[in-house]
Parts: structure tokens; sequence; C-alpha cells
């Protein structure tokens, strides 16, 4: 399938706030700003997601203004004991009220939520500081610390814009950056959770639109190393249109190596069992071991979030585009479904 590389910046919508220029970039090449959108305030989305991980443990950070239902949602994987502690807030009718960023390249989100505080920040140069200050987490603990992302200025991402079939004002726009390093500790009570560079890594996903009815989406990513060579990936499919461009990609040392389609292989019996990926254009062979799951459920009104979210080891081989073979082992990550509707 052909897709459409976009390397011009570009608006996300027209005059008549329509949606327009649909395709993918190696950078966040579009402008967005959610009062051009041509949809209502309740059905715009904006969310700031960070995966951040050591050997042994694994941190999914999240912050998503659904419109109607805003959630903020922070879990804490223990790799080896195969458990998690996981802390979520709903707050109905968010509606812009988190005030998320409009580029993905700059600004700050601060979210003070049950005396509890977390801040994401954007500092010059594109480093990236998490700090969070969470009293209560779980049963009674107090989770705390800052963790520093860094990554060369020059290193690409896989950027989409896509338009939902049938909705003339939905869109997605979304940058992956699964290549991070990671420095610093976090303390969950008398835990702590150090992130050494070398051995800890920070996934960021960004995503803006105009949500339609019902979206339903599957997504994978992890990085890691895989000899001495920086190895991360993205891929996934759902319910927009990824005609123009699709958000799969394999990245070497910051490098993107774009896939097109990418299927998810996934036991209907028990998600536990080993997954295997696959892609249409053949250049990608690789298998999922699952470390534990999570179920989620969130509705406010006649809005439903619902996830299932797995966390696990990636092993495999791909086709990069100059044509040699990449083998990796055991990268570290996520994979998920998600469904919403309103």
């Amino acid at each position: 399938m052909t897709q459409n590389e976009l390397v011009d910046f570009l608006p996300t919508v027209d005059e008549n706030r329509r949606p327009l220029h649909f395709g993918w970039a190696r950078s966040p090449l579009l402008s967005y700003d959610p009062l051009l959108c041509g949809g209502p305030r309740h059905r715009i989305t904006e969310s700031d997601r960070y995966i951040i991980f050591s050997p042994t443990h694994l941190m999914i950070l999240e912050v998503l203004d659904g419109g109607i239902l805003g959630y903020i949602g922070i879990s804490v994987v223990f790799l080896k004991d195969k458990r998690r502690s996981t802390q979520s807030y709903v707050v109905p009718f968010s509606l812009g009220s988190f005030e998320l960023p409009k580029s993905s390249e700059k600004g700050s989100i601060r979210i003070q939520q049950k005396k509890g505080e977390i801040n994401f920040a954007v500092m010059e140069g594109g480093a990236r500081i998490i700090k969070l200050d969470i009293p209560n987490f779980g049963h009674h603990r107090h989770l705390w610390g800052v963790v520093v992302l860094s990554a060369d200025p020059a290193f690409q991402s896989i950027v989409t814009h896509m338009p939902w079939r049938g909705e003339k004002n939905a869109f997605r726009y979304s940058r992956h950056s699964p290549w991070y390093t990671a420095e610093g500790v976090m303390q969950l009570s008398g835990t702590e959770i150090v992130f050494s560079k070398g051995s800890a890594w920070g996934i960021f996903d960004w995503n803006r639109g105009v949500r339609p009815r019902s979206d339903v989406r599957f997504w994978a990513t992890a990085c890691g190393l895989s000899g001495e060579k920086q190895v991360g990936f993205n891929v996934g499919y759902g319910s927009a249109d990824s005609g123009f461009g699709t958000e799969n990609a394999f990245f070497v040392d910051g490098k993107v190596h774009k896939l097109d389609q990418v299927t998810f292989h996934i036991s209907p019996n028990n998600w536990l069992e080993p997954w295997r990926f696959t892609s249409n254009d053949n250049r990608l062979e690789m298998t999922f071991i699952p470390n534990q799951e999570r179920f989620e459920h969130n509705r406010v009104l006649l809005h439903s979030l619902k996830r299932r979210q797995v966390c696990g080891s990636f092993s495999g081989k791909v086709m990069l585009d100059d044509g040699g073979e990449l083998e990796f082992q055991d990268l570290t990550g996520i994979t998920e479904r998600r469904k919403t509707q309103f």
C-alpha cells in the first residue's frame, strides 16, 4: 500500500475546520489547535502518556482529556513479582480543563488531584522531566520522585494524521517516540525504584484530535538494546483510516524504519499466552511473552472507556529499510486494546 509521507509544515485542519493533510512524518510537522477543530469540545480528545522502565519495574503515567471523561492514571508494575499497583482518577467533564499543550515539542502539564501532584515538563533541547508526589497511592502509600528522559535531538518519531471513514470532522494526530533513556529515582513507600542510564528507558505517546462516536484501537510499543544498538518500535491499528500512513515503525539508534500494515495474532481465550505479530510486507516476525495484564472500565454518563493492557517482552526480527535484518530479544514494553464509546 502506498503511504503518504509528509515533509512540509502543514495545518491539521483547513479554514472550514475540516481535517486534511493525512499521512505520516518523521517529526511533528503539523500544527494543532483545539479551538480550530470542527468537532464540539466534548468530542475533542487529548492525551500524554509516558512508559518508563528499569530491569525490575515498569511505570505507566497518563493524562487523558476525553471531553466528557477525563482520566489520570499511574501504574507501577513489579516485573519480577508479576504484580502491580495502580492509582487512577476519573474527572467528569474535563472539557479542556487539563490545558494540555498544543505541541508535543514544548509545554508542561501540571495536575493536582486529591493532594497529589503530577508534573510533565519539556526542557530546552528536548529532555523531559517527570515529577510525581502522590501521598495516597494505592494502599495508602506514598509515591514520589523525579525521572529525566533524554535523547539525541536528531532522533526521529513516527507521526501520523488519520481520518475516520464516515466521520467528516474526526481525526487523530499522534506522535510516538520509543527511544528515550531514563535516569532518576521513584520512591514507593519503602521501595526505591532506580532508573539508570543504559538499563532504563522511556516511551512517549502523544495524541490529539476529534473522536468519533466509537473507536477501537490495538497498540504495542517497546524499546531497549540489541547488541550495541538502541532499538524501539511502535505498531498499531484500529478504527481510524490508516490508508494514508500507518503508525508502524521500528527505530534503530533513533532512525525510523517504516512498515506497512501490522497484524496482532492473539489467543481469543487467554491473552497471557504468547502473541505473534506479522506485517503484510513480510518484514516483521515478532513474538510477545506476556508478564501480566490489567482490565479497566471507566464511565461518565453514556461515555465509556474500556482498556485491556498487557506488559511483557518482545523478541523477533525485522527487515530494515536498507534490506538488512535486525534481530532483537526481550525488549520490555506493553500492548493494549482500547475501546471508547459515547
